[in-house]
């Protein structure tokens, strides 16, 4: 089945759009200067679909991650704001479709001999403390999934702590920044999913979850006190 954009105001249409994006819709579509609303909307995934990327993977999705894709296989919102005449896209939400619900890799991270792998990139220096869980490996300590891209500015990642073979309940999930540095996010996808949703997608919102936070140019003026007073 072809992808189709959902034309603004979709959501609020239709039930099921409505509680996947938990009501943002509306409130996106009736703050000033906020158009284009789109919701690229996406048919359910097939049981079948699950039962092979487990076994493909040799990991125990977890019951949420499987209702999310039971509802939906794959997620991708964006808006826009209008500054004079301009459109300018702002918003992004995005989860993987199960096809690309794919693992990081090892290989090489450049195709020259002997490159580094991202196994040999592995700092151990800091483990886990009171305030903050024992971080990911690249190696076979940690089964490491791509949930979302972040449009080049990092990967938000669906984490097994234990390698394989892999269990749902020892998932986390997780922000590897550019500099591949992780950020503990959550503990389940459930609440990285109202995560994301409750920042807007606005750029580098993951950012957030880091101690150096959101670069100055990506967070737009009033943002932070919006994006609290919508929830």
């Amino acid at each position: 089945m072809e992808e189709e954009a959902s034309p603004p105001g979709l959501g609020c249409s239709k039930p099921h759009l409505e509680k996947l994006t938990l009501g943002i819709t509306r409130i996106l579509e009736s703050s000033p200067g906020v158009t284009e609303v789109t919701i690229i909307e996406k048919p359910p995934a097939e049981r079948h679909m699950i039962s092979s990327w487990e076994q493909k993977n040799n990991c125990v999705m977890p019951e949420d991650v499987k209702n999310f894709y039971l509802m939906t296989n794959g997620f991708h919102m964006t808006w826009s704001v209008k500054l004079d005449e301009h459109i300018i896209p702002l918003g992004s939400m995005a989860i993987n479709s199960i096809s690309k619900l794919t693992q990081l890799t090892q290989s090489s991270m450049y195709s020259l001999p002997n490159a580094p792998t991202l196994a040999d990139l592995e700092d151990d220096t800091h483990e886990a403390s009171d305030d903050q869980p024992e971080k990911p490996h690249f190696d076979s300590r940690s089964v490491i999934f791509e949930l979302d891209s972040c449009n080049g500015n990092g990967k938000v990642c669906l984490v097994y702590k234990s390698g394989k073979p892999a269990l749902a309940e020892d998932t986390e999930i997780w922000f590897l920044d550019r500099a591949l540095y992780w950020h503990f996010l959550t503990d389940t996808f459930t609440a990285y999913y109202r995560l994301l949703i409750t920042h807007l997608g606005l750029p580098q919102w993951q950012y957030a979850f880091t101690s150096y936070g959101i670069s100055p140019q990506a967070k737009p003026k009033g943002s932070e006190g919006r994006s609290k007073g919508c929830f």
